[in-house]
């Protein structure tokens, strides 16, 4: 315990000196400028960005913002395809549930279900912050923490598990280079860049069973894995109605344990959903979302994967490396304010291969605030 206290105490410590030292070598770099300059630097880095993300065009830009698109956000299991204005601002916690007793076996379909060797309740908060770079582009960032409890089959005292802590974050950027046209089919377009950083690892978090937390907002990677994703979105509103789509592909950089290297499988992230807006002053509506995620036979850097599906965790048995789950999620959502948007609703898995069969309720609240007093803009 002495030991586990002392190595937390350092992670924490090394964790607090690499902060200190960015901001001396940030204030060595760019000392006091007067206001004149500090202008002009802004405007040089706004041009950098611009040159490396390129905008998309104003004009397309303001003709969208005049079209139909009310204010309203439902749980979007995928991240907003749009993104907030420059300067703009949104944070939203984000509870997710998991309740799993029943395995999927490994053939893909709807049946051939049995009680799982783990029986998983789980709870996921991912907080993220979202602002608005440029009106082209958005940076992020989400903390998480998860809670987890698990026994085997016949709930046995003896072989129960539960474990809480830091979760994994998320740093990701969406650049938008092409806003949807309302007077004709072309969508809205963004990419997606993502890092997760395995903060649950450096704070020693335990692993939950089967290596993934509750399916969340975010498209999922594994936990305690630092993993890079790319991904593209689309996105159309056709009144009373609004279309959107993504796929994601994550790879996840080599583990190690006990000596022995780790090759967990690329993943596929993919999202689907239809939002039907029935009152649009008062953002009220319901969501239909389709969610897939599959665990791939192979990874970019050609080793073999050696990373079971359901990883062993504490004795738990092993599975296969490749899976699948396919999820859909009614949800309703409502504007409070014209600051506050909540939505709810419950993923259910029917569809699967080598995981857990479970159902996930989920909460979300979106607390926006814009630019030096300016009033929130939709996207």
């Amino acid at each position: 315990m002495g030991k586990v206290a002392i190595k937390s105490k350092r992670t924490w410590s090394y964790l607090v000196a690499i902060l200190m030292l960015g901001v001396v070598t940030v204030g060595i770099i760019f000392p006091p400028l007067a206001r004149a300059d500090l202008d002009d630097v802004c405007l040089r880095c706004y041009n950098f960005i611009n040159r490396i993300f390129p905008p998309a065009p104003a004009e397309d830009i303001a003709k969208y913002r005049k079209s139909w698109n009310p204010f309203a956000a439902g749980p979007m299991l995928n991240p907003a395809i749009d993104i907030q204005p420059q300067g703009q601002t949104v944070i939203h916690p984000y509870f997710f549930g998991e309740l799993g007793h029943q395995r999927f076996g490994n053939t893909f379909g709807t049946g051939k279900l049995t009680d799982s060797p783990v029986h998983l309740n789980a709870n996921f908060i991912i907080v993220p912050f979202e602002y608005g770079v440029t009106d082209s582009l958005e940076a992020s960032v989400a903390v998480s923490w998860i809670d987890w409890f698990a026994t085997q089959q016949n709930f046995n005292p003896n072989s129960t598990h539960n474990a809480n802590g830091l979760g994994d974050t998320s740093i990701f950027l969406k650049h938008r280079p092409i806003v949807q046209d309302p007077d004709s089919w072309r969508p809205t377009v963004t990419f997606y860049h993502n890092v997760v950083l395995p903060t649950s690892q450096w704070t020693g978090t335990t692993p939950i069973p089967g290596g993934f937390a509750p399916i969340g907002r975010l498209p999922s990677t594994r936990f305690g894995n630092l993993s890079l994703t790319e991904g593209i979105m689309m996105r159309k509103n056709l009144k009373p109605f609004r279309l959107m789509g993504a796929v994601y592909y994550s790879y996840a950089t080599p583990g190690n344990t006990a000596g022995q290297n780790k090759y967990p499988s690329d993943l596929v992230n993919w999202r689907l959903m239809l939002e039907h807006v029935l009152d649009d002053s008062r953002g009220f509506g319901y969501v239909i979302e389709l969610i897939g995620l599959h665990g791939l036979a192979w990874r970019l850097d050609g080793h073999d994967v050696n990373v079971p599906a359901m990883g062993s965790v504490q004795g738990f048995p092993q599975s296969s490396p490749t899976f699948s789950v396919i999820g859909i999620q009614p949800s309703i959502e409502y504007k409070f304010s014209n600051n506050i948007v909540m939505a709810g609703g419950v993923l259910f898995t029917p569809i699967g291969q080598s995981q857990l069969n479970a159902i996930y309720p989920n909460f979300t609240m979106y607390y926006y605030w814009g630019s030096k007093g300016r009033p929130v803009m939709m996207r």
